[in-house]
Order: structure tokens, then C-alpha cells, then sequence
């Protein structure tokens, strides 16, 4: 195990369709790490996106060097859960961050994740948009959160998971539960995103809305 400054961080980036945030999303993810010194690697799992969003990965591999930026693809869209456990295979943390590429959340919020760690030594530590100056209550239903988990946890929780989609997250975080695993909370604020109302607004809306639907689908 590797000891307190000298943990790494493996980031699990899903992504299909992605080009234009990608690059957008690595630069804040290195600088957030680089900033708060934190050794990291980003690994890129892309399925098999149609709009070049695995050229842009490569691209940005040049640019930050092939041991910050690992590049996993796959032939075709394969779900989000699979993902996640094809991009373990490959990290050499000993902490994994699990985030979207789509801009929902700001990177800047990692490093808090990092302190809340260390400082209750928890097993997973999560972000929650109702505690204190977390902004909108309810809104943790949706997918789209930053988790930070230890490795060997996060393995333990996948051999036991069943669902592939967008309700895996919910999963991970009941199963967590069941099995004893200690999990702190940080609040995270839905409006804090890179992007402003306007290029997020809708789509937005409409996406918690169908991961809504599918989560009272399957439960």
C-alpha cells in the first residue's frame, strides 16, 4: 500500500462523442493535479466514437506524454459500467476518480475529494449536491458524479455489481453500503460546471430526465 504522499490517482474517462470537451476536460484535470501535487494518470476509455474523439485523445497524449494519458479504446459503445472495469485493468493508482467527460462537474472539486480521504481514511468518497452549500436537493439521483475510491474497493464492488448502465453508480453506492465500506461526502455544486446555462442548459435537463426514467425502470 502505498504510503500517504505517495499515493496516485488513476482518472476513468468513459467517453463517446467527446471531441470538444475533451481536451477541454484533461487540461483542468492535469492542472488541477499538477496545482494541488497530487501524482495522477487519465486513462481514456473511448467507444469506438464516430466523431473522432479517439484522434483528439491521441492528440492530447502527445501533448502530456503517454504516462499521464493512457488510451484504452474499444471497438463499439459498450456500456458505462463495462467501461469502467476495462479502464481498472489498466491503473496503476492506488486510488481511482470516476468522472464524466461531458463537463458536468469542474475538476477543480478533486482535490477536496483528496483532503476528505486523508482525513476520515474512507474507503469511497463521494459528491453530493444536498449537503450544506451543495446546491439542489434531489439531484444526486443523477449518474453524473465524481467518485474517488480505493482501488482494491472498487474491485471488490465491480465483481459484485450487475448493472452496465447509467444506474451503475447507484449500485456501487448501495453495494458499498451493504458490504460495511466506509464513505465520506463532499458537497458539489451542480452549477459550478465549466460551461455557463447556456451550452448546458437543456441537454442537461433532458439527460437527468432519461436517467431518471431508467433508474425507476430497473429498480
Amino acid at each position: 500500500m502505498a504510503a500517504g504522499g505517495a499515493d496516485k490517482f488513476s482518472v476513468l474517462l468513459p467517453t463517446y462523442n467527446e471531441r470538444e470537451n475533451l481536451p477541454l476536460v484533461v487540461w483542468l484535470l492535469a492542472r488541477t493535479f499538477r496545482e494541488s501535487g497530487n501524482n495522477f494518470e487519465i486513462i481514456i476509455i473511448d467507444d469506438g466514437s464516430p466523431d473522432g474523439t479517439q484522434e483528439i485523445a491521441e492528440q492530447l497524449q502527445t501533448i502530456y506524454g503517454s504516462d499521464k494519458i493512457l488510451l484504452r479504446p474499444r471497438a463499439r459503445k459498450l456500456g458505462l459500467g463495462t467501461a469502467y472495469i476495462h479502464g481498472m485493468k489498466h491503473a496503476t493508482g492506488n486510488f481511482i476518480v470516476i468522472m464524466d467527460a461531458d463537463l458536468s462537474h469542474h475538476p477543480k472539486f478533486i482535490p477536496e475529494f483528496i483532503r476528505k480521504q486523508k482525513e476520515g481514511n474512507f474507503d469511497i468518497v463521494s459528491g453530493t449536491r444536498y449537503k450544506g452549500n451543495g446546491g439542489v436537493y434531489g439531484w444526486d439521483l443523477k449518474r453524473k458524479l465524481i467518485r474517488l475510491y480505493r482501488k482494491e474497493v472498487l474491485q471488490k464492488l465491480m465483481e459484485k455489481c450487475v448493472s452496465k448502465g447509467y444506474v451503475f453508480q447507484m449500485e456501487m453506492i448501495v453495494r458499498a453500503r451493504q458490504l460495511g465500506y466506509t464513505i465520506g461526502e463532499v458537497p458539489i455544486s451542480f452549477v459550478d460546471r465549466v460551461y455557463g446555462e447556456s451550452k448546458l442548459g437543456g441537454n442537461e435537463i433532458v439527460s437527468f430526465l432519461k436517467g431518471l426514467l431508467t433508474l425507476f425502470a430497473t429498480t
